[in-house]
């Protein structure tokens, strides 16, 4: 990956999470950290080591100095592996480019003391949780190396891994799922409560071929979840644009329930350079 371009990533991603850098988010309480929050006197029984010199030379009295305490972020993936996931008819395969995002996301998570946390769709959930540092690195990688599901195994669904991130995730953080958003899963009740505690991020991954049939003759087209087959004649105009009407109007209703979920939503393509395009979406 382009070291510039997964830099400015970083960049974009800390003003939009708002406590990737120390010092920039406040956590509850006091402890260590960049920021003053209260100069009192010595009193029995605190830490010397927290003795502010300056003060106590200017009063005369021992001075201590306590300081608000920076908040290490914690950033949530959901990976949706479903076997439509598997499908590419461009420069790369969906899954592809989620690999990228979430190797990317992860890089870009640990820098400055952040943890990631990810968690996979399908039966049974693969979880990695909360780490940091190289070893959080290695073990997406190990994840992601399992794949996708098989065809015909039946639908992944996302729900669940949702409902599960809510109940780990307690403290503020930044949650990013990486889906193609496929099928009638009624995804905006969980996400929209993600998003009341988080800053919920979705990325749509799209394949060219799932909103344009090409005019290829007759295709025996098979669906990746279920292995339902369907013959279909895409050299008729009236069916191609039928398609693309359908196929419009799903990824219009898809926007429109992760708008209603308070969701930043970004699309990738499987044709286009993605990574490139996530910087630019997220600036």
């Amino acid at each position: 990956m382009p070291t510039p371009l997964v830099d400015t990533l970083d960049l974009a991603l800390t003003r939009r999470s708002g406590g990737v850098l120390p010092g920039e988010h406040a956590a509850p309480g006091v402890g260590t950290g960049t920021e003053l929050a209260q100069l009192r006197p010595y009193q029995p029984g605190d830490d010397v080591r927290l003795l502010d010199p300056a003060a106590t030379a200017r009063t005369r009295i021992p001075h201590i100095r306590l300081q608000v305490p920076e908040r290490i972020l914690t950033t949530w993936i959901v990976l949706d592996v479903s076997a439509s996931m598997g499908f590419g008819t461009a420069a790369r395969l969906k899954s592809d480019v989620a690999e990228g995002v979430v190797l990317a996301l992860g890089r870009i998570a640990t820098r400055r003391g952040g943890r990631v946390a990810a968690i996979t769709t399908g039966r049974p959930q693969r979880f990695l949780p909360p780490r940091n540092g190289r070893h959080a690195g290695i073990a997406l990688a190990r994840m992601l190396s399992e794949g996708v599901e098989l065809d015909g195994a039946g639908a992944a669904p996302l729900v669940p891994a949702l409902h599960r991130v809510g109940r780990l995730a307690r403290h503020p953080g930044l949650v990013v799922v990486v889906s193609d958003f496929r099928g009638e899963e009624p995804f905006r009740g969980p996400l929209g409560q993600l998003s009341a505690r988080h800053r919920v991020v979705a990325v749509e991954v799209r394949d060219p071929r799932e909103l344009d049939l090409p005019a290829a003759g007759q295709l025996a087209l098979v669906d990746p979840e279920t292995g339902n087959l369907m013959e279909v004649d895409t050299s008729s105009p009236g069916i191609r644009r039928r398609f693309a009407d359908a196929a419009r109007e799903e990824r219009a209703a898809v926007a429109g329930e992760l708008r209603r979920a308070r969701a930043e939503h970004i699309v990738l393509s499987t044709d286009s350079d993605w990574l490139r395009d996530l910087t630019r979406s997220l600036r």
